[in-house]
């Protein structure tokens, strides 16, 4: 059996998605900016996937820049906001457990002159609302928190935390990185006062190389990527229509069923969670039921390293990750996420994530258990030796 439980690395396209994306390719091939048919037929897809991401978030359609992916989106709404305000000020507001595509890009603003405050969290991975509000300055002029911790699938306050900013300020701009939330929850920018949000496709059974960020209208982006103009001077280069439509079919697909689905992902998660926890010195990280996303569970095995695990369970044709996958050097290194939420320093490198997703059934996940129910002891034993 073979059981892919590395879904918040990447997902399986949903089929609707491979057949649009191979049609696109090989049929309506033409680019959207060549003023013939078969340039008209491209750029039909591209406004097609606009209106379907739109009316989800229930946004206008003029908001939604498309990009490579989710780091792209993260980048362009950092850089662009930051070098759009600086003459307003040079503060900039994040947490301590972001994803590398917004952490290296603060790290980077650091370096053009900007001051960053990262937020702490507590033992759940969850920021204070207190801790935010202490934070913002007079010269604050972007806060940027994930919707969904990638590592340990912890939910931040977002709509709190937008109500909280734009009633000190209304002109601080606020960005969400939402690659991992999308897809899980109904999010709606405008009530929950989010002015940027990034979005990557592969996350909810869409290509890869495709993503988008909404940019509210009240706020100013300047490009970070020029050249031909397209998407009106925000994201120049020959749109990626094959993606693009990939990623239009994928939101459709996964909002159609998306309460039904989502209860179903947590049924399997609190099937998994409870079976793991029948293995002596294993310990959750974060919270568990619908305090948590539907999708993301953290296991640290005490005596066992989390490499050799991986190992261990890809031989039984089970696929999990030891942490982020979005990085060139695929060894695991110490987790910012799990040493923010003060994880004991034994288990820092003992921690498994296992992140499932519309397709995981129950019987994967009983073949999962049973599979570290015979794993993990004898691992901990030839450890021991």
């Amino acid at each position: 059996m073979e059981v892919y439980l590395d879904n918040s690395a990447t997902t399986r396209a949903f089929d609707c998605v491979a057949e649009i994306v191979s049609k696109v390719m090989v049929e309506d091939y033409g680019n959207p900016s060549s003023l013939h048919m078969k340039g008209v037929e491209a750029e039909r897809y591209i406004r097609y996937a606009k209106e379907v991401i739109a009316a989800n978030m229930k946004v206008s359609e003029k908001e939604i820049v498309f990009t490579s992916g989710g780091t792209e989106s993260d980048n362009l709404a950092l850089i662009g906001t930051a070098s759009a305000c600086a003459r307003a000020g040079r503060h900039i507001i994040t947490t301590c457990i972001e994803h590398p595509a917004v952490m290296q890009t603060m790290h980077y603003l650091e370096k053009q002159g900007f001051q960053v405050t990262y937020l702490p969290v507590d033992r759940y991975g969850i920021i204070r609302l207190e801790d935010l509000r202490r934070a913002i300055r007079r010269d604050t002029i972007l806060v940027s928190i994930m919707h969904t911790n990638n590592e340990i699938g912890s939910l931040q306050p977002i709509g709190e935390a937008g109500e909280l900013i734009k009633s000190i300020n209304p002109r601080i701009v606020f960005h969400v990185d939402a690659i991992q939330g999308y897809g899980k929850f109904r999010i709606y920018p405008r009530k929950m006062h989010i002015d940027l949000l990034s979005v990557s496709g592969h996350k909810i059974h869409g290509p890869k190389g495709v993503g988008f960020l909404y940019i509210s209208e009240k706020v100013r982006v300047i490009p970070i990527v020029f050249g031909g103009g397209q998407q009106k001077g925000m994201r120049s280069g020959t749109e990626n229509v094959p993606g693009i439509a990939g990623l239009g079919k994928a939101v459709e697909t996964i909002y159609a069923d998306l309460e039904k689905d989502r209860a179903a992902m947590y049924e399997r998660k609190e099937q998994f969670v409870q079976g793991a926890l029948q293995i002596p010195e294993v310990k959750i990280n974060g919270l568990t039921g619908e305090m948590s996303a539907p999708h993301v569970v953290s296991v640290s095995f005490r005596g066992v390293r989390s490499e050799v695990l991986l190992h261990a369970l890809e031989e039984k044709g089970i696929y999990v990750s030891a942490g982020s996958a979005c990085a060139s050097n695929k060894a695991p290194r110490p987790s910012d996420t799990l040493r923010a939420i003060g994880l004991e320093r034994d288990l820092l490198d003992s921690t498994l994530r296992f992140s499932l997703s519309v397709f995981t059934t129950r019987e994967e996940i009983d073949y999962t258990l049973q599979t570290l129910y015979e794993t993990v002891p004898m691992l901990r034993k030839y450890t021991r030796q």
